[in-house]
């Protein structure tokens, strides 16, 4: 997603209001933004916490700002800059962390974000996760306060198509039950579950966002009674399936079986790609497959 994110940054250029920040990196991805945004692209060197005090000046003189670095550099490092100078002012500016997740693989846990949703969602920042490349045009549009951008990898079928960005969207219709899936994590599921037949698979939701009143009723219908899987790159607590958690209790929603996969750290004490790591955790499209037939 990391150009698709260029692509979309680029087009915002002629905005004269927008500035981009970036922690020292982004080689061979950000050099076409650097060009076209002139001097309002500022490298502002390995330096976060000073990067977030830029960043909530600008935006405090008006100008639409966006904060990129590897994810936890973003989020983790400057936290203490994150709260006090963007959202206690309640400032526009949108920090995008790239390789949400276990994305950098076998550079470790120090390059790892795990709890990062749950981190930004408590210090009151709208956390957006595109699913597809396609999402990031339309995210990058729309943010008005403090927002987190995870960027991941688009890991949908190949040669397959997605209708435009919605908080919540159904990739896969299904009649038996429903998952929710995190992000990229929506490609994996739509993946494993794509040649079931509808009658003895469950849908599969796309979802981009953590705010509980954007999960649509169609999300409750299907999973009533039924089979719920929620899937997340992320921690067990103050993500995805907290939220979705929450808003089911205070529904009195019932499924037959609730099913939540998540990231789990280090099980085997020994580090490797994204894929083994989502191995590890059962967030991989075989394990996710054969928890559904085992449910049916």
């Amino acid at each position: 997603m990391r150009n698709a994110f260029a692509k979309a940054i680029i087009d915002l250029c002629n905005t004269p209001d927008c500035v981009f920040l970036t922690g020292d990196l982004g080689f061979m991805a950000l050099e076409e933004i650097q060009a076209a945004f002139g001097d309002r692209f500022i490298n502002g060197g390995v330096s976060e916490q000073n990067m977030m005090g830029v960043a909530a000046g600008l935006a405090r003189e008006g100008m639409r700002v966006f904060a990129y670095s590897i994810a936890p550099f973003c989020y983790a490092r400057p936290f203490e800059q994150i709260r006090n100078d963007i959202c206690l002012p309640d400032l526009p500016v949108c920090l995008v962390g790239n390789g949400g997740g276990y994305a950098y693989g076998h550079m470790g846990p120090t390059h790892h974000a795990l709890e990062d949703c749950a981190v930004m969602s408590a210090i009151g920042v709208d956390v957006l996760v595109p699913s597809f490349d396609e999402d990031v045009s339309a995210i990058v549009n729309s943010p008005s306060g403090p927002t987190y951008l995870r960027l991941g990898y688009d890991a949908r079928p190949a040669e397959t198509l997605v209708t435009a960005y919605a908080p919540w969207r159904e990739v896969l219709p299904g009649e038996v039950g429903a998952v929710a899936a995190l992000g990229p994590l929506a490609g994996v599921a739509w993946g494993a579950l794509e040649y079931l037949p509808v009658s003895q698979r469950p849908a599969v939701w796309a979802v981009g966002s953590l705010d509980r009143t954007a999960i649509p009723e169609a999300f409750w219908s299907q999973s009533k009674e039924k089979p719920m899987y929620i899937l997340e790159e992320h921690v067990e607590f103050g993500g995805l399936g907290s939220v979705i958690a929450l808003e089911a209790v205070k529904r009195g929603h019932q499924p037959s079986v609730l099913t939540h996969k998540y990231a789990l750290g280090y099980p085997s004490k020994t580090y490797g790609s994204q894929d083994f790591h989502r191995k590890q955790c059962g967030l991989d499209g075989e394990t996710l497959h054969d928890i559904v037939m085992a449910t049916l």
